[in-house]
C-alpha cells in the first residue's frame, strides 16, 4: 500500500504497519542508545542533529519517550516522527514534530533513525533494499537502529547500522521474565529470524549463550543479573567477541559484531 507524501511530492516508500505500540515498550533500546558509545559520540559531535522515529505506530507515545531520553545526551536534538498512514500523523508537541513519510524519510537527512517493529512484517528479501534506502538518507556519520520487540518490551533485538551497513546485533531482555537467551529467537530482526537453524551463526550464538547460562546457574543465588555477567564471561572465554558493559545495567544485554551473526 502506498500513500501520497505531500512533503516531497511522491508516494512514501513502504507499507502501513499494524501500528501496535505501548507506553515504555522500547525502554530497553532507549536505555542502550543513550549509553552506547557509538550513538552518544555521534549525537554529541554532529552539528544540529536530527533524529527520525520511523513508523511509530497508532500513537506516538514511544516517540515522545525516545525524544526525552535522547535529549539527556543532546538537549538541542530535533526529533521527527514519520508515519506512512496519514491518519496517524498528529500535531507536534513537547518539541517533537510529526510528518508523513516512509523509507524515503520524507526528504529529511537524519543523524539517527529508529525503525522498530517496521521490517518485521516484510519478507526477508525486502530487508537489504530497505536498509540501503535508509542508509542513503543518513546525514554523514549517521546511524540506524532496526529493531523488534514483544508487546511489553521484555524481549528486544536490534541491529545498529551506519552508512556502510550493519555493525552490531544487540539482544536485550528482562532478567526476571525470560528463562534463557534463546527465548529471544522469535523476536530476532527480520534479517536473522529465519536463519536461527543449525549451521547458521545466529543459531550457534544462541545455543552457546543457553549453554553458558545453564553453566552459570550457581550464580542465580545472587540474582539473574550477576548470573548473566558470569554467562558473558563464559562466552568470551569461548571466543565470542562480546561487547563489554561499561556500566551497571538492569537488563540482560548481549552485543556482538554483525560479523558474528551475519547469515551464510
Amino acid at each position: 500500500m502506498r500513500s501520497q507524501n505531500t512533503a516531497v511530492g511522491r508516494p512514501p516508500e513502504g507499507v502501513v504497519t499494524r501500528g501496535t505500540t505501548g507506553i515504555n515498550r522500547l525502554r530497553r533500546s532507549d536505555r542502550w542508545t543513550v549509553h552506547e558509545p557509538a550513538t552518544t559520540r555521534m549525537l554529541t559531535q554532529t552539528p544540529n542533529p536530527l533524529a527520525v522515529d520511523l513508523g511509530y505506530g497508532a500513537m506516538p507515545v514511544t516517540t515522545f519517550e525516545w525524544a526525552a531520553r535522547l535529549r539527556t545526551v543532546r538537549s538541542d536534538l530535533r526529533v521527527v516522527g514519520l508515519e506512512i498512514d496519514p491518519e496517524r500523523v498528529v500535531p507536534g508537541r513537547n518539541g517533537v514534530e510529526f510528518a508523513r513519510g516512509g523509507f524515503e524519510l520524507a526528504g529529511l537527512r537524519p543523524a539517527l533513525i529508529r525503525a522498530f517493529n517496521v521490517l518485521r512484517q516484510y519478507p526477508e528479501e525486502a530487508v537489504a533494499p530497505a536498509w540501503a534506502r535508509l542508509r542513503a538518507g543518513l546525514a554523514p556519520g549517521g546511524l540506524i537502529i532496526d529493531g523488534t520487540c514483544d508487546e511489553l518490551g521484555r524481549r528486544c533485538a536490534w541491529v545498529l547500522l551506519d552508512e556502510q551497513g550493519p555493525r552490531t546485533l544487540t539482544l536485550a531482555w528482562s532478567p526476571f521474565h525470560v528463562d534463557c537467551p534463546s527465548d529471544l529467537a522469535e523476536r530476532l530482526p527480520k534479517a536473522l529470524i529465519h536463519h536461527n537453524v543449525p549451521g547458521e551463526p545466529i543459531h550457534e550464538l544462541l545455543t552457546a549463550a543457553d549453554r553458558a547460562w545453564a553453566t552459570s546457574a550457581p550464580h542465580s543465588a545472587f540474582g539473574p543479573r550477576l548470573r548473566w555477567r558470569a554467562t558473558l564471561d563464559l562466552l568470551r572465554n569461548q571466543g565470542f567477541e562480546v561487547q563489554e558493559q561499561r556500566r551497571r545495567v538492569r537488563d540482560c544485554i548481549l552485543t556482538v559484531p554483525w560479523s558474528t551473526v551475519a547469515p551464510h
